[in-house]
């Protein structure tokens, strides 16, 4: 079991009893059903379908959707603990995080009633797993740049092009597809499907793409050949509302990518702490050498700086105030400071860092990709510029 390394007290917000609860119940969860079976998800590429219906049975799919949809009714508190115990357990792979915090939020922040009370219920369930659909072969972080089109046909759309990099993408069953209703409209021309993949013509999927690291998520390729969808696939009232669906849902997104890499950060300041007490050199602990305590002292102290950011930066969500350069700045300094850290972590450990039996070599894999998706740091940078 992790031992939190740094101490920070949780804020009155987020230390109440239903949430802590809940963070016990995930734990309890992810010990029981998924650390059992890392190892081999890493080598299959993904994350047994099960899983799903289970976290689903168990109550922790969806936590902040509505009662009325048969969600329990929770909020970012619920998802803050949620990211926080998959992180510092390391189950990185399994894409519930996106799932519960970044598809399923689009249904009830924009979807009609008739679409809530279709898609939440199989979301809370497990029966649905989500994706999201953005990322191009050609257009990553400049969302304006996709070619995927849809194109009225009949009492639906009719939906051509493919996407790349799509978490869950060899499992989803329940896609949103950022797609051009309008291409000669620019950003006033993008739109969002709902996508049940089941038995659906024209869906294809690529390959699970092979990743420097996560490797238990079955990160794909997605095709749409005439793939034709009803009209009530469309998310929102009208077409051209994507793009700014999209930049709305964006700052809880990359506080989620913070939020996990701080829980990263205490998972490998507790395996590195216990290994230099453990490990000897030179006739002592490695924890006795004075760069050893200076290294970790800083590294404590920048893991306890990025927590305390990430739990501002949530109490501004909670109130509707989060705006998206300052969740740009929690995603790109959080990021780059977890890739420090784990970095010396490794270093710390020796030549063992560098061994993928030892955790901390997985996450060095793993945490390298915080700094692209989601928008790259560099885009985050540019966001926040904007307000200099």
């Amino acid at each position: 079991m992790l031992a939190d390394p740094l101490n920070v007290k949780r804020p009155e917000w987020l230390d109440q009893e239903d949430v802590n609860i809940f963070y016990e119940a995930v734990k309890g969860f992810i010990e029981k059903e998924c650390l059992p079976h890392g190892e081999r998800w890493e080598k299959e590429g993904v994350v047994d379908r099960e899983v799903w219906t289970k976290a689903g049975e168990a109550g922790l799919l969806c936590p902040a959707a509505p009662e009325e949809y048969g969600g329990a009714g929770g909020d970012w508190r619920h998802d803050y603990v949620f990211h926080m115990a998959v992180s510092e357990l390391g189950v990185d792979g399994w894409g519930a995080s996106l799932h519960n915090s970044i598809v399923a939020p689009y249904i009830w922040h924009y979807g009609s009633e008739e679409q809530k009370k279709r898609l939440l219920p199989k979301m809370i369930s497990g029966e649905y797993v989500g994706a999201i659909a953005m990322s191009e072969p050609a257009a990553g972080s400049d969302l304006q740049g996709i070619k995927t089109t849809a194109k009225k046909d009949g009492n639906g759309y009719r939906i051509n092009g493919s996407k790349t990099f799509i978490t869950n993408g060899g499992t989803a069953n329940f896609i949103i597809v950022v797609a051009k209703t309008d291409p000669s409209a620019g950003a006033k021309g993008t739109s969002l499907f709902m996508v049940e993949t089941d038995g659906l013509d024209g869906f294809r999927r690529g390959r699970l793409l092979d990743k420097v690291g996560l490797k238990g998520q079955d990160t794909a390729e997605l095709f749409f050949d005439d793939m034709w969808v009803p009209a009530d696939a469309l998310l929102g009232p009208e077409e051209g509302h994507g793009f700014i669906q999209l930049m709305q849902q964006l700052p809880q997104e990359r506080l989620q990518i913070a939020v996990q890499g701080v829980g990263m950060m205490k998972r490998a300041l507790d395996e590195t702490i216990r290994y230099v007490k453990e490990r000897h050199a030179f006739g002592k602990p490695i924890i006795g050498f004075q760069n050893t305590q200076f290294k970790l002292a800083e590294l404590k102290t920048k893991a306890t700086i990025a927590e305390v950011f990430c739990q501002h930066c949530s109490d501004l969500l909670l109130k509707g105030e989060l705006d998206a350069a300052t969740a740009s700045m929690a995603k790109y300094w959080v990021s780059d400071t977890q890739c420090e850290l784990i970095d010396e972590c490794v270093q710390l450990h020796g030549g063992y860092g560098f061994m993928n039996e030892y955790p901390v070599a997985r996450m060095w894999r793993d945490a390298r990709v915080q700094r692209i998706y989601g928008g790259t740091n560099e885009i985050m940078k540019l966001l926040i510029s904007r307000t200099l």
